[in-house]
């Protein structure tokens, strides 16, 4: 699947509901699904600056594609990563790059988390990002 494509599927997932108690829950088991990441890569090289909770994330290349890990101590949050883990990893880093993460938005993430979470959300995106820029130049 493209990029649009997840973001696509997710923007069905989420309009199952217009309840953003029940958009919270759906972000709280994605969390819960996302595979911990291992104590040795909770570094604090890894440690995204700009969130209230602690967030890592990492990421290598395979076979071409960027693959990102991650983990985060509040469930939301961990949600939150898992959404964009499961749109951005396993494709290339030009891709990611010219990416536009237009479902954030149009499921109305955005306007229902809390600033600091919202500053996390742009954190974890930079960082992403930033990792996919790197491996591109490489």
């Amino acid at each position: 699947m493209t990029i649009n494509e997840k973001q696509d599927q997710i923007i069905e997932d989420f309009s199952i509901s217009d309840d953003w108690f029940d958009r919270y829950a759906m972000l709280i088991d994605m969390g819960q699904e996302l595979k911990a990441l291992p104590e040795d890569k909770k570094t604090p090289e890894n440690l995204i600056d700009g969130c209230q909770s602690r967030v890592w994330i990492t990421a290598r290349m395979e076979g071409g594609n960027l693959i990102f890990e991650g983990d985060s101590d509040a469930l939301i949050v961990k949600g939150i990563l898992s959404l964009l883990i499961s749109i951005l990893s396993g494709h290339a880093p030009e891709e990611i790059v010219h990416s536009d993460l237009y479902c954030i938005d149009r499921i109305g993430m955005r306007e229902h988390l809390s600033p600091t979470r919202s500053n996390g959300l742009a954190s974890m995106i930079k960082v992403m990002m930033a990792y996919a820029t790197a491996f591109s130049q490489k």
